[in-house]
């Protein structure tokens, strides 16, 4: 008896039904390997996909074909079938389906028959097998595409000019160009000044000096200080004048641009006050501009002093101040003007009673660039605030005063004595009520500041500390080194393009260390550097070189009969003042005829006569080569510069020039070995005599 199912159903006919459904998914997979084997195009997907069944599951023509096929196939067991279909499910569970695209395109034709379970899985199939179609049309919706931007790049970097140009003063970008050719003559007659300023006294006294025309800083500097009667006063409490910064040439003639308008207004004086303070940066210097005061003030009854250090502080208190037993607020001053170190001069603001600067109407700052670099204990800060009156006393204390109140360093019943306060600091006299309207004028110093240096600052810090009033600035630069406009030649300036004399000639010799002291020795005997400045690097190499110069030129005397003999000294800080005195005014009697110093004597020394100058050691900016051959070529004179390079500092020393744009302006003197072969055998007996020397120093 044939099994029945709970319905009632054999179960060779659910097994049969079964079978019918494996035995199309077979069928089918068939013709899908026979259609890729006929190498069959795919669809795409805008095409309807094909399907096995186009008619429902349960139409009569699939079951008639079923059955058919049926016929022919053995009959398999109800476990046989359970296992194929649990093996299919495993199988579909273990194989990912394929996720549908969503951005299909909307034209696309719906199903035209539903999906049985069988349906799905052939679709699944059906898609698997086909590979992705590479010409698949894109979607209709526009895509959004991203904004396009450069790509990152660096900027350009700005011209050495614009950055030079960075936080400087404007009227440092405005500042006056002066030709140095441009002279000006003047004559001794009364009717006529000549366009310069002065009075026929001081032209008088020019003439006398064997001055008869001005140079072209002066042309510009003395005008200027001496434009107006008003100029000329002593006190300008309400109209403070410009300050003024000059940036010239060494041998240009700076010194007597600031000495001729403080001689001439300090003339018009009645009560001796301390008027004029110039400040230099060596005590050399300050003798010579004191030399130059003396021999333009002559006649004149102007009291000059000078504080470096040279004498004791007590010795320079007693020159310099004429009441120290009691306290006077308008101070006391035996001298008009005062020449001075920084050092002293904050030594005398700290510690000399009635040392007082609120009567100063011109503050001179010489070789400005290397005072303005040096603290000196802050001397700048300290100088300015003297000069400058502390402000008015408030209402409170003002009102006291007024009842009667009065310090207690002054009673109605003091002796009184004299005491004279400048316009600007009368606010502060101890017995004198102070009054405050709603017209008072405020008053400020009338103290004028003056910068003069041939390599003028291009710290924009500096010049802001200095609290100048309305600055104006005068450069002096040749031609042939300026450009057409204005701003270029202060470009020059800043950017360390110094102005030179015409009168100069330059040179620079490339040499092996060893052979350095041979090469000076040829220059002297071969191109007659006499009247000559050597300038070292230290003192030690200025003590070691005159030595070394002493030997070989003892031998060299001994092996040539009749040559004359040079005589070089040592010119340094090892030396007291009055050997250094001593000294200068030797090689000024041209007695000695080379002077080896250091870069001690290097500015503003004025000597006539030296007509040659020779860096022994290289300079290592531009700013000391510049005030190194300053010393030569001065007022109009010609000179010539030696400069010895070893091999190994050539190339920084040709960067350095390079930049300053002055490199072709440098001959370069080549020295065969032909020519130093007379100098040899003395040198190399020098050599040997110098060892011994330092041998037995050490020992």
């Amino acid at each position: 008896m044939a099994a029945t199912t709970t319905e009632g159903t054999p179960a060779a006919t659910k097994a049969k039904e079964k079978t019918k459904a494996k035995k199309r998914y077979l069928k089918a997979k068939k013709e899908r390997r026979k259609n890729r084997k006929a190498g069959s195009r795919p669809t795409t997907g805008n095409e309807p996909r094909q399907h096995r069944a186009d008619a429902p599951h349960g139409s009569d023509t699939s079951e008639s074909d079923d059955e058919e096929e049926d016929a022919n196939q053995p009959k398999r067991s109800e476990f046989e079938t359970m296992t194929e279909k649990a093996e299919k499910q495993s199988k579909e569970e273990e194989r990912p389906r394929k996720r549908r695209k969503v951005d299909e395109p909307e034209t696309r034709e719906p199903e035209t028959a539903p999906h049985s379970d069988n349906n799905i899985m052939q679709v699944d199939e059906d898609e698997a097998a086909v590979p992705f179609p590479q010409d698949r049309p894109r979607s209709l919706t526009p895509v959004v595409a991203l904004p396009s931007f450069p790509l990152p790049r660096r900027p350009d970097a700005p011209s050495r000019s614009t950055l030079a140009l960075q936080g400087l003063d404007k009227a440092l970008i405005d500042a006056e160009i002066v030709d140095p050719t441009q002279l000006s003559p003047f004559d001794t007659t009364p009717d006529s000044d000549s366009g310069t300023g002065l009075s026929e006294k001081m032209r008088k006294r020019l003439k006398d000096l064997g001055v008869s025309e001005l140079f072209a800083v002066q042309t510009a500097v003395i005008p200027f200080l001496l434009a107006s009667s008003r100029l000329r006063s002593l006190y300008l409490p309400y109209d403070p004048p410009r300050d003024l910064c000059v940036s010239a040439p060494t041998g240009s003639g700076k010194t007597l641009a600031y000495v001729l308008p403080i001689t001439e207004t300090l003339t018009s004086r009645i009560v001796t006050r301390l008027r004029a303070l110039v400040v230099l940066p060596t005590r050399d210097l300050v003798n010579q501009v004191r030399e130059t005061f003396e021999a333009v003030a002559k006649g004149r009854g102007l009291k000059i002093g000078t504080a470096t250090g040279q004498h004791s502080f007590a010795h320079e208190q007693a020159q310099l101040v004429a009441e120290r037993s009691r306290p006077v607020q308008g101070g006391s001053s035996k001298v008009d003007i005062l020449i001075c170190t920084p050092g002293r001069l904050i030594d005398h603001l700290n510690g000399t009673p009635n040392f007082s600067l609120q009567h100063l109407r011109y503050l001179v700052i010489d070789e400005a660039d290397r005072l303005l670099a040096q603290s000196f204990q802050d001397w700048l800060a300290q100088v300015l605030s003297a000069t400058n009156a502390p402000q008015r006393l408030d209402d409170a204390e003002t009102s006291s005063i007024s009842e009667g109140r009065l310090s207690s360093t002054s009673s109605p019943t003091a002796i009184p004595y004299p005491d004279a306060l400048s316009p600007a600091f009368l606010h502060l006299l101890d017995r004198m009520p102070a009054s405050t309207t709603d017209v008072d004028e405020k008053t400020e110093a009338s103290c004028q500041k003056l910068l003069f240096s041939a390599t003028l600052t291009r710290d924009p810090s500096k010049i802001a500390a200095l609290n100048l009033h309305s600055p104006k600035y005068f450069v002096v630069q040749s031609r042939t080194d300026r450009s057409d406009s204005k701003e270029d030649g202060v470009l020059n300036i800043v950017m360390e393009k110094f102005s030179m004399p015409s009168t100069l000639s330059e040179n620079m010799i490339v040499c092996e260390t060893s052979e350095k002291p041979l090469m000076l020795f040829h220059l002297v005997h071969a191109h007659s550097v006499t009247n000559a400045l050597v300038f070292t690097k230290s003192a030690e190499s200025t003590a070691r070189l005159v030595r070394l110069f002493e030997f070989f030129e003892a031998a060299q005397s001994s092996t040539a009969q009749g040559s004359a003999r040079i005589v070089v000294k040592a010119y340094s800080s090892d030396l007291s003042p009055s050997e250094r005195k001593s000294i200068l005014e030797q090689f000024k009697n041209q007695k000695i005829h080379i002077l080896v110093c250091s870069d001690l004597i290097s500015r503003g020394i004025d000597i006539s006569h030296v007509s040659h100058v020779v860096s022994y050691d290289a300079p290592v900016d531009m700013r000391k080569y510049v005030h190194r051959v300053g010393r030569t070529a001065r007022a109009g004179r010609f000179g010539s510069a030696w400069t010895l390079v070893e091999e190994q500092e050539a190339r920084y020393f040709k960067s350095m020039l390079k930049e300053a744009d002055h490199l072709d302006k440098v001959k370069r003197l080549r020295v065969s070995e032909k020519e130093t072969t007379p100098l040899r055998p003395a040198y190399e007996n020098a050599l040997t005599q110098l060892k011994e020397v330092y041998a037995r120093s050490a020992s």
